[in-house]
């Protein structure tokens, strides 16, 4: 038995967290088993990682450190978790994955693709996602999002990436948009600045198609 590996993918604001959630939620009502995971994090390890990695902070964290700890919190994620659930049939919803290092640290911060690719292959263990969700935003929109819930209480501090110049964003979501166009029949490019229920309904379709093309089980009430 084997289940499906979908992932959602995009800059700054896109909304992956909340739609990750929701399609889960949906997932699990339609009869599906369905876990959903994020990244860094999703082991003790890697949340003890996402502490160290995300908050804007004065320690210093080199663009090729940031690969190398991502890359563990992923490695630890995919032994422990990803590949269990997936073995048991479970459709596995993930909040990023190793195209963020490519978007992130190799668009973003310039580092060359072809070795970032080679380490996070090496952590994931060849691992790809059945499907992968971009959620496309200007990153001048997104980062105006994340800053009204910052000021509505209902976000967290910045993130280290959020401190980032607009130039980099802008670099991030290119990288993005490259990856798709280069494999898409893995890639699907969706309109992040759609209502919620628009987009949640859209990708819900989209899942949909996929479980039925991999005949994933749903599971007795």
């Amino acid at each position: 038995m084997a289940g499906a590996f979908v992932v959602l993918e995009g800059p700054e604001g896109g909304g992956k967290s909340s739609q990750a959630r929701a399609l889960v939620a949906g997932l699990a009502a339609g009869g599906y088993p369905a876990l959903l995971t994020r990244e860094p994090g999703g082991t003790e390890l890697g949340d003890a990682l996402r502490q160290i990695l995300l908050p804007a902070s004065p320690i210093a964290i080199s663009a090729r450190s940031e690969v190398l700890l991502y890359c563990a919190s992923r490695a630890q994620l995919v032994e422990e978790v990803i590949r269990v659930a997936l073995d048991q049939g479970q459709v596995v919803v993930s909040d990023r994955f190793g195209y963020s290092t490519l978007a992130y640290q190799g668009y973003g911060r310039g580092l060359d693709p072809r070795q970032l690719e080679a380490v996070v292959e090496f952590a994931t263990g060849g691992l790809q996602p059945d499907l992968c969700l971009l959620l496309d935003l200007l990153p001048e929109t997104g980062l105006a999002r994340k800053h009204n819930l910052l000021l509505a209480g209902e976000s967290a501090e910045w993130n280290r990436f959020e401190e980032e110049e607009l130039a980099f964003h802008q670099r991030v979501r290119e990288g993005y948009i490259q990856m798709a166009r280069a494999e898409p029949n893995r890639w699907l490019v969706l309109d992040a600045s759609l209502p919620f229920e628009t987009l949640h309904d859209r990708i819900t379709h989209e899942v949909s198609i996929l479980l039925d093309r991999k005949q994933v089980l749903r599971r007795p009430a």
